[in-house]
């Protein structure tokens, strides 16, 4: 099971516990150290926001903030932030995984097939009792950290309830949750909310600048992405920022798109990792679509996130007529594509038609 990925880790980029800094989410920082510095440390801590923006991140921030403090507290008052140096021996054992008062919660390999589970199982919350049981004698706090909280079944959610409605002394539970609404009300309820935002452009850089260590156009990666960093080193390690602007330049050859740019897009859509540029290729229609809705329902292209995009909006979607016909294809071309492919129809066939049904949405648009 040694090569089976870490759930929690986005491919090419660093894991949220190697993650030194976090960018642009200062103000969920500071709401935890004030609670923490007013002695009003809840128990369960509910990391909510879109995906990819720093939870984890903020999550590990906390767990080895918590686990670094001095019983009583420091000579200096309450900390400042959240910062611990890497010198610091929780620093050193929470990268090595070796640090006994701390307990992720995650999904775990599937025995029979060697593969990660969909989601995570009881199994994985019921090595809490023997996180607290060995524990208890020797004090001290002790940090639980469940990525992604909305991944488990209900079994585990009833049994992770069971903790939150009688914490250990000493115990924080922290919950990453991308969807929040899929948690039980009765775990939402026995949390205290930190939400996270999406990142502007100069706190996008920076953070790829620390996953990437090197520079990227950060204002079109930002709205690309949705300001998340996640999906960001996605778009980047797919050539994500180039196949938008393929989309984009073939959007404005309507009405009549270039069939042999069109066909060049279609074929590079064979052979290894089909399905993957695939998949990307139909969210970033999807997104064009989204971008063409809103300016035409708010009368300004939003920015631009393509060489020549807000032109583009906004000759293609000039009103709020032709921004109903454009959400109408956003709701519709990706479920119709991704349903194909899910049949094993050709990818390339479905792309094709994908942008064959815009030139025809394009034309009741100007009508």
């Amino acid at each position: 099971m040694a090569d089976v990925p870490e759930p929690d880790r986005i491919e090419g980029a660093p894991h949220p516990r190697d993650t030194p800094r976090l960018f642009g989410q200062q103000a969920a920082e500071d709401v935890f150290l004030r609670a923490y510095a007013g002695g009003r440390l809840h128990h369960g801590w509910l990391l909510t926001g879109p995906r990819g923006v720093g939870k984890a991140t903020l999550a590990w921030r906390i767990a080895r903030f918590l686990l670094a403090q001095e019983p009583g507290g420091g000579l200096f008052g309450p900390p400042a932030s959240l910062d611990v140096s890497p010198d610091h021996p929780v620093a050193h054992r929470i990268l090595a995984g070796a640090e006994p008062g701390l307990l992720p919660i995650r999904r775990g390999a599937d025995e029979k097939t060697g593969k990660l589970r969909a989601q995570i199982t009881v199994d994985e919350v019921r090595k809490l009792r023997d996180f607290f049981g060995l524990s208890a004698a020797e004090g001290g706090r002790r940090v639980v950290l469940v990525d992604a909280a909305d991944e488990m079944n209900p079994n585990a959610a009833n049994a992770l309830l069971k903790l939150l409605e009688e914490p250990p002394a000493g115990a924080t539970l922290l919950l990453v949750a991308h969807q929040p609404s899929r948690l039980l009300p009765t775990i939402r309820s026995r949390c205290r909310e930190l939400r996270l935002s999406a990142l502007g452009p100069q706190d996008m850089g920076l953070a790829l600048h620390q996953a990437l260590g090197h520079d990227e156009d950060s204002a079109e990666l930002a709205e690309l992405s949705g300001g998340s960093v996640g999906e960001a080193v996605r778009l980047l390690a797919g050539g994500g920022v180039d196949l938008y602007a393929a989309i984009v330049a073939l959007l404005a050859a309507i009405p009549r798109i270039s069939r042999p740019d069109l066909l060049k897009m279609c074929n590079s859509l064979v052979g290894k990792d089909s399905d993957i540029r695939f998949d990307l290729t139909v969210r970033l229609v999807d997104l064009a679509l989204a971008r063409l809705a809103r300016t035409g329902a708010t009368g300004t292209p939003p920015i631009e996130a393509a060489p020549g995009e807000a032109r583009v909006l906004a000759r293609l979607s000039p009103d709020a007529r032709a921004a109903r016909i454009w959400a109408e294809q956003a709701s519709e071309l990706g479920a119709r594509a991704r349903g194909g492919r899910a049949v094993n129809l050709d990818p390339g066939a479905l792309v094709l038609d994908m942008f064959l049904r815009l030139e025809s949405a394009a034309r009741m648009a100007a009508g």
